[in-house]
């Protein structure tokens, strides 16, 4: 076999697993879902509570639990979630797959920075490390997606946790 066929050969074996690895970042381990409300934190910063939502639209993936995005509507004003539930600072939303197209981060951190969308704490410690986010716009408008906390940064970057974080046997 000439040089030139092996070299045909290494590059179409190069091809394909490029081809795999993107289907595999990008579309295989994601899942849609249903649900029919969201969970926030009162401003006391413990309890949790459920609040109804519409017209939801959701994905998630088992290997990560910052996977997690979702849409929606709601029928609560934003002045009600201000005066209800933690404020989360901050709030920088994570990319979507291109799919998934009600969820744009850059569009949500606009509105965000530009005040016409509020941010607020989800539930925290939804898996080590990592709390849910909230952004609610002014038009009703809502968006779900997950980040690292202070414990999950230092768990990420090799520093030591300190009594602030929970028990890490507690999420295994």
């Amino acid at each position: 076999m000439s040089g030139k066929w092996v070299g045909m050969i290494i590059i179409a074996m190069a091809c394909v697993a490029g081809v795999a690895m993107y289907y595999l970042q990008v579309y295989a381990f994601y899942d849609r879902f249903e649900q029919d409300s969201i969970r926030l934190t009162a401003l006391d910063g413990e309890t949790v509570q459920e609040v109804a939502v519409t017209n939801w639209q959701g994905i998630d993936a088992d290997s990560s639990p910052i996977r997690y995005r979702g849409c929606f509507d709601t029928s609560l004003s934003l002045a009600s979630f201000t005066g209800t539930y933690t404020p989360y600072e901050e709030a920088t939303p994570r990319n979507a797959p291109g799919w998934f197209g009600c969820f744009d981060a850059a569009a949500i951190a606009s509105a965000l920075e530009a005040g016409t969308a509020l941010a607020f704490l989800g539930e925290k410690n939804v898996a080590f490390g990592v709390d849910s986010v909230i952004a609610i716009t002014d038009d009703g408008r809502g968006y779900v997606w997950r980040d690292l906390n202070n414990c999950g940064e230092k768990a990420y970057d090799g520093s030591i946790i300190g009594e602030e974080c929970p028990d890490r046997a507690e999420f295994d």
